[in-house]
């Protein structure tokens, strides 16, 4: 009877052990994503700016009111939705007082910018001038697995400022979200190259 035991408990042993050696684990996957038609609509409001951003975007105010630095109370948000990416364009409009207040204003866009290093691979940054509309700033492309992959300002240097970052709502994996991310990039090089302070 032992034996007649050790014989099956073998016997299965071996039977599951072998069979199709051909089996590998299916490797991750991802969503299929699907891109909309590139179309884009003017952005008008009372704020002294105006821009182009896309149709399948939604743009809404911010209404949680955030305080800066000592010297800047940043209370006019706008959000840029991309309800079928689950990313946000974060927006937000100071008016400059001083020099003082554009110093730092432009400081904390590279702070902001900077704090990204622990998960970025590498930050650089690229002057925009727009001449003809009177607009300038810094444009950041952070690298790697950041919690935002782009993060710009724009000013007139004189009394208008407006700084942006891109966030999307799922966990930062740069693999993943790369195709989407070139797709909103060129969206918000739309916004850039159409903006105008009014």
């Amino acid at each position: 009877m032992r034996i007649f035991a050790i014989l099956i408990i073998a016997t299965l042993f071996f039977s599951a052990c072998g069979g199709n050696s051909d089996y590998s684990p299916k490797p991750r996957g991802y969503f299929r994503i699907e891109f909309p038609k590139k179309e884009y609509r003017d952005y008008v409001s009372d704020y002294p700016f105006t821009f182009q951003y896309p149709v399948y975007a939604v743009m809404e105010k911010d209404t949680q009111s955030r305080t800066g630095p000592k010297l800047i109370n940043m209370n006019h948000l706008l959000n840029m939705q991309f309800p079928q990416f689950n990313g946000t364009l974060h927006l937000s409009y100071e008016t400059i007082t001083s020099n003082d207040v554009f110093r730092q204003l432009t400081e904390d866009a590279r702070k902001f910018a900077f704090k990204n290093t622990v998960k970025a691979t590498g930050i650089d940054q690229g002057n925009i001038s727009v001449p003809e509309h009177k607009v300038y700033g810094l444009y950041y492309t952070i690298g790697g697995n950041s919690a935002s992959s782009v993060q710009f300002f724009l000013t007139d240097s004189v009394k208008n400022y407006m700084r942006g970052a891109l966030y999307f709502n799922n966990e930062p994996r740069l693999d993943s979200i790369q195709p989407v991310l070139n797709f909103v990039k060129q969206d918000i090089n739309v916004m850039i190259k159409s903006f105008k302070w009014k």
